[in-house]
């Protein structure tokens, strides 16, 4: 590949043109407002210059309800050898293709999963996609080359392909993005007019829950627009297995001794069932998730904190697996929580407090 448009630059259409410019590829750019493209050209995401002729690739990151129109007006000009978008949804914007009659042999869908609550191009990095999953779904039509071409593209991200059909990814992505955006959303609105006192009391598990319910409405409009049927099912399951949940704890408040039973294995089976689901999220660099112990250390809120505790862990010949930090409400303190391997965090805790690190268990 040595050239490339990219139609929309927003986050993700910005972020790529980024990783093929600074992998040598000519990246043209344009979007509906010039002045967004103008910004992404400013970062050194490419030229607002149209091509001379047929790019070899064609990155269409337009809204769903948009891509069809936008890809059939780029084929429609010989705009590019081969042409993909970048969609969040993939089976509706191809059947709308289909039903324009466009020849698809030189169209794939894809979608790179990954992204941030911020939108536009000044969010923008080249490593956004770098180690995260980019799904591919060619049809029997797609043409060799411009699979390749995808892949290429892929590759430069330092993105890890996923081969999969359109539908069957719309139904996973409305599984773990679309569903659970929605229920952090719901989860978020109970906090709006919440007393002030009760709001003081969030710690991380709430900020875990509603982290994504940050995000551009606008922008998850347009993404569950096109991906409704899929989120409305699971999100009947959900009211179910509320409605259950209602019924269990209701029952723990009876003065019955029976139903107070009953209620407590009703909850004890919704926790068993989450602890199920749960440990299937992949772990560490996409492996099965393993059981990390956790090294708790309270730091002050001041620069080089964090540099000075991985490097003396580091010193201490211990690789941190992941992190997660707490912070304090009201004070300028935060409790840093390294996850380390089982047999490593004994050593890890003598090595920290040796150097005077407040160890908390």
């Amino acid at each position: 590949m040595r050239t490339a448009l990219v139609i929309g630059t927003g986050l993700i259409g910005t972020s790529a043109a980024l990783a093929l410019s600074a992998r040598g590829v000519t990246v043209h750019l344009a979007d509906h407002d010039p002045e967004q493209a103008r910004t992404a050209a400013a970062l050194g995401a490419g030229t607002e210059d149209a091509p001379d002729g047929p790019v070899d690739l064609a990155v269409v990151a337009a809204p769903p309800a948009l891509v069809a129109d936008v890809l059939a007006d780029a084929m429609a000009r010989g705009a590019a050898r081969g042409y993909i978008d970048v969609a969040s949804v993939k089976g509706g914007p191809r059947r709308e293709l289909e039903a324009r009659g466009l020849d698809l042999s030189a169209y794939i869908g894809t979608h790179p999963m990954s992204g941030r609550e911020k939108s536009g191009p000044l969010a923008a990095t080249a490593d956004l996609f770098e180690g995260r999953p980019w799904v591919l779904t060619p049809t029997r039509d797609t043409d060799t080359e411009v699979l390749n071409l995808a892949l290429e593209l892929v590759s430069h991200c330092r993105a890890v392909p996923v081969v999969m059909d359109a539908d069957a990814h719309d139904r996973a992505v409305a599984l773990v993005s679309h569903m659970p955006h929605l229920v952090s959303s719901m989860v978020a609105a109970r906090l709006e007019h919440a007393e002030e006192a009760a709001v003081r009391l969030c710690g991380q598990g709430i900020r875990d829950v509603t982290r994504i319910a940050a995000s551009d409405p606008r922008m998850w409009i347009d993404i569950l627009s096109a991906n409704p049927g899929p989120v409305a099912d699971l999100l009947t399951d959900v009211a179910a297995d509320l409605e259950e949940t209602v019924r269990a704890l209701r029952a723990l408040q009876s003065a019955d001794e029976d139903k107070r039973r009953e209620g407590g294995t009703g909850i004890a089976e919704v926790l068993r069932r989450g602890n199920a689901g749960q440990v299937r999220v992949p772990g560490k660099h996409g492996s099965a998730p393993r059981a990390y112990e956790t090294v708790a250390v309270l730091i002050d809120d001041q620069p080089g904190q964090l540099a000075r505790i991985f490097a003396d862990a580091g010193r201490a010949g211990v690789n941190v697996e992941d992190v997660r930090i707490e912070h304090a409400t009201g004070q300028q303190a935060g409790l840093v929580q390294l996850m380390v391997e089982p047999r490593a965090a004994a050593a890890l805790t003598a090595a920290l407090t040796e150097l005077g690190w407040s160890i908390r268990q």
